[in-house]
């Protein structure tokens, strides 16, 4: 399949943002429950790993999960390559670099935000993933980095990356602080700035510009269309599930959703049954689903039954309809 075809199939109007440690092929799979068409990521999954590990484990995923892009984690032109083609043929539709991961582990591989003070590096590697793969090749960054976060020096950025084939930017409207703040504090303090975003798709009209940062209603990311071409929301979109619920009449024309949490959480459960058979305990399924009922009556005590039941190593089935009669 060409890259073009990919790029018309493959929307970036509403996505959820990779998160480490958060959305992992369990999660993805629940989040399926509430939306069809907004455009999943991978955790990052570092080059290294994919290159010289169990690539085939770490690329795992089920038909449900699609659409699904994989992020990727790494510096080296040549190493891109190879993890872009493995992730293309594990059946990935886009192939996303980290560009903006401000933790100590990931700038001790010399990849994640502080690749951002080398845009040519950067387009280097983009040229090599564009070589060796047939599907979208796309960047997340963030609007700066340390002493490198002018208006200017991230239009040079785009300009360069861009040069070298990228046509779609998912930008985190915050600079990166690589000295002196945790990646915790990274995504509160330093201030967004979303018109800087808006600006780089005035500047750069061609291009797919996604914003990210600070997106937690559906109304907010309604607004930021107006200026950018999609939206990506984080942390919310896990902790509140059932937000997405909204997101594919919303934002694709899909009919109107009339299922209930309970109703997403009863078609969740054929996977989850099919996972523990194969031997995945229920603590690694049920941890994703925590926010279903939040705010809801008997919303707490769900989470307490699983947050006390579903972490116990012989947790069975049992545990989820358990929860369900606390909230029915």
């Amino acid at each position: 399949m060409s890259d073009l075809r990919d790029m018309a199939a493959l929307s970036h109007r509403f996505c959820v943002a990779p998160m480490m440690d958060w959305t992992d092929r369990h999660d993805r799979a629940f989040l399926r429950q509430f939306t069809r068409h907004a455009l999943l990521y991978t955790e990052m999954l570092s080059t290294g790993a994919l290159v010289h590990g169990d690539a085939a484990g770490l690329l795992r995923f089920s038909a449900v999960e699609q659409p699904l892009a994989a992020q990727l984690g790494g510096g080296v032109p040549d190493e891109l390559a190879a993890a872009a083609v493995k992730a293309r043929q594990a059946g990935y539709r886009e192939v996303n670099l980290n560009v903006g991961c401000p933790s100590d582990r990931v700038r001790g591989g010399n990849f994640g935000a502080c690749l951002m003070k080398e845009p040519a590096r950067v387009a280097r590697c983009v040229a090599a993933m564009k070589a060796a793969v047939d599907i979208p090749v796309t960047v997340k960054c963030r609007i700066g980095v340390d002493g490198r976060d002018s208006e200017a020096e991230l239009f040079d950025f785009i300009d360069q990356v861009a040069a070298a084939g990228c046509g779609t930017f998912i930008i985190h409207a915050r600079i990166a602080i690589l000295e002196g703040l945790t990646p915790k504090q990274n995504r509160e303090i330093p201030p967004l700035r979303h018109e800087r975003v808006f600006r780089v798709k005035q500047a750069f009209p061609g291009l797919g510009i996604i914003i990210n940062g600070g997106i937690e209603t559906l109304e907010f990311a309604a607004e930021l269309l107006r200026e950018v071409d999609g939206v990506m929301l984080g942390r919310e979109a896990y902790r509140n599930p059932w937000l997405l619920s909204e997101v594919d009449e919303r934002f694709f024309g899909a009919r109107a959703n009339t299922r209930t949490r309970l109703d997403a959480l009863r078609g969740f459960l054929p996977y989850i049954e099919d996972e523990l058979r194969a031997g995945t305990p229920l603590r690694h399924i049920s941890r994703h689903m925590l926010g279903l009922f939040k705010g809801q009556r008997g919303g707490r005590r769900f989470r307490q039954h699983l947050s006390t039941h579903g972490n116990r190593r012989e947790a069975s089935i049992t545990v989820l309809h358990d929860a369900m009669a606390l909230v029915s």
